[in-house]
């Protein structure tokens, strides 16, 4: 074996060490710091931490645009047809808000999923992509998800981060500075594209973003092609064409999932009837509500919500 062989395999045990004792670190710090299963806001404005000790059933949720990692576990994610999986060696990226289920896949009492969130604030991701050497808009368009092979700079840049948990006279000064540090290390990282394609002026994900926004908003309304396009900014074979590269659905599956998650969380959290629930989200009728709300989370809305509520959903 030649001594530049040797080189390599020295510099890579290097790495994996490196990793694999911020990986630990990082474990301490939000088993502290997060002591009961599910998610636990933090200080830090944008963070939070999850715990899981269990391989539960799938959840549905809307996941915004956000940097995550795992200090400890393996998650797997579904987008429309795309099945993503992911574990402490790996990170997430999503750049815009995308309708999703997730289920954590390795987990224990003695040994949780440990999780680490933080929300990416676009007008930073734009500050910081005007400062890149590369100003030149980005005209295609990649998956608004991702999932990459953690490196040395961005989980120390994450790991310091959530020091200031055990710091928190230090936040106000340091988070800012250490979060911009690791948002850079984001969009000069192999997922960086993704970040910049959103927040470009003029890009293609930007334009779907804008018609992404008005079907968020207005999920009582019918899905009108025209307009999204008009909003978009691109033809009718164009908007379908980049608004399923960016988020894996048409925009009539995206807001369908929209409207399903948003009527779950009416009844479960506001105590809405499913008539009540189904009215708010746009739909006409109720057996085709309900049809389509089985389809998507495998009971009745009633037996959905009783058993969420049985097991603090």
């Amino acid at each position: 074996m030649d001594n530049a062989v040797l080189t390599r395999l020295r510099e890579n045990d290097s790495v994996a060490a490196t990793l694999a004792r911020q990986r630990a670190e990082l474990a301490a710090i939000i088993g502290r710091h997060c002591r009961t299963d599910g998610p636990s806001e933090t200080a830090i404005p944008g963070l939070a931490l999850f715990r899981g000790s269990t391989t539960a059933a799938p959840t549905c949720t809307v996941v915004p645009s956000v940097f995550a990692i795992m200090a400890q576990g393996a998650k797997r994610l579904q987008v429309g047809d795309d099945v993503l999986e992911y574990d402490a060696r790996h990170y997430m990226i999503s750049s815009v808000d995308l309708p999703m289920s997730s289920c954590i896949t390795c987990a224990s009492a003695n040994e949780p999923y440990l999780g680490f969130a933080l929300a990416l604030d676009p007008l930073k991701l734009a500050e910081l992509t005007a400062a890149l050497p590369q100003k030149r808009a980005i005209l295609t368009v990649d998956r608004g998800i991702a999932i990459g092979e953690l490196s040395v700079d961005i989980q120390n840049a994450a790991l310091r981060l959530a020091r200031l948990l055990d710091a928190l006279g230090d936040i106000p000064v340091l988070a800012p500075i250490i979060e911009k540090e690791l948002l850079y290390r984001l969009l000069t990282g192999p997922l960086g594209a993704r970040l910049r394609q959103a927040v470009i002026a003029g890009s293609h994900s930007q334009q779907i973003a804008r018609a992404i926004d008005w079907l968020r908003s207005n999920l009582d309304q019918a899905t009108n092609i025209d307009h999204l396009a008009d909003l978009a900014n691109m033809s009718r074979s164009s908007l379908h064409h980049h608004f399923k590269a960016l988020t894996a659905m048409t925009p009539v599956q995206y807001q369908k999932q929209l409207r399903l998650q948003e009527a779950r969380r009416l009844m479960l959290v506001e105590d809405r009837d499913a008539a009540t629930a189904a009215h708010r989200v746009g739909y006409e009728s109720a057996s085709q509500f309900s049809r389509e709300y089985r389809r998507q989370f495998g009971r009745p809305p009633a037996s959905d919500v009783a058993d969420l509520r049985r097991n603090g959903g």
